[in-house]
């Protein structure tokens, strides 16, 4: 039976998809299926975050976020802690977020999941008060983001684009000094990026890149002090096929908080795949089952 929810709204990132009629048609039927009665709306990404803290002070109980892990990360700031549910429709590209919680890909089986699913509790990570669903990074990881997302908007497969993004990220290597605190130990370092997850990121084997679990309370972060050149093109291609923690020079580690301090007025992160530029410092925290969403 279909769980009872006082109002649906449904927000579809009017960029995950250009047919946009079609995608309406579409997620209507999905959900008229599954039992469920929804508003389905289309919004500008910039403006999903607004419009679902709107829908729920207009009494909505459950935000579906249609689209990639941005729009899913801009629903979820909203969301969190408001006492509605957050549900996913993965419309993106990568849809990394789905993927880590197991929602299917198929729009008419999430919706079906949906309606027979589920509500956990899950963390969420923060920097600079901005909150965010997978990941933040500075460094080379951050341009690889952008420049794969430039590849994207002009036509290239998410593998092709990745390969030529990184590939050029490579070719423009470079390390930045920062300051660490990890919860409360400071240490100097040098090195091209630092990657800081929502809980542990698997860095081995297939399920390399996935997380077997959102609700453990830690951040998880990487770097790699001194790692040259060599160093960072293996890294590229073991990102793909193997081991990360086997690099000489890789480190990870979890935290409940950091702070990095780039020496630098402004920084450019990747925050769940979207370029955002910061003051500097940088301060990072897990809050703590902040969202509650619906899974299979």
């Amino acid at each position: 039976m279909a769980p009872y929810y006082q109002r649906i709204d449904v927000l579809v990132n009017v960029a995950a998809g250009k047919q946009h009629a079609a995608v309406v048609e579409q997620l209507t039927e999905a959900f008229r299926a599954a039992g469920l009665d929804a508003e389905i709306r289309l919004i500008e990404g910039p403006a999903i975050a607004r419009e679902a803290a709107e829908a729920i002070a207009r009494g909505s109980t459950l935000i579906v976020a249609a689209g990639g892990d941005g729009t899913v990360s801009a629903a979820a700031s909203a969301v969190a802690n408001s006492g509605a549910t957050l549900a996913v429709l993965p419309l993106g590209t990568l849809n990394h977020f789905a993927n880590d919680l197991g929602i299917p890909l198929d729009a008419a089986k999430a919706a079906q999941a949906i309606a027979a699913g589920r509500d956990i509790e899950i963390d969420l990570g923060e920097v600079n008060g901005r909150t965010f669903i997978n990941n933040a990074s500075i460094g080379m990881y951050a341009s690889l983001v952008s420049e794969r997302a430039a590849m994207q908007r002009i036509g290239r497969g998410k593998w092709i684009a990745h390969g030529l993004a990184a590939m050029r990220v490579w070719r423009r290597y470079q390390r930045l000094r920062v300051v660490l605190d990890v919860d409360g130990q400071t240490r100097d370092a040098r090195t091209p990026f630092v990657f800081v997850g929502n809980n542990e990121y698997q860095l081995s084997g297939f399920e390399l890149g996935g997380r077997k679990g959102l609700n453990a309370g830690r951040l998880h972060v990487c770097m790699a002090p001194g790692m040259t050149r060599g160093g960072v093109g293996r890294l590229i291609l073991v990102a793909v096929f193997g081991d990360v923690c086997s690099l000489d020079g890789f480190e990870s580690l979890p935290a409940e908080s950091v702070r990095l301090d780039a020496g630098v007025a402004r920084v450019k992160a990747s925050v769940d795949g979207e370029v955002v530029t910061f003051d500097n410092p940088l301060t990072f925290r897990i809050r703590r089952r902040a969202l509650r969403v619906r899974v299979a």
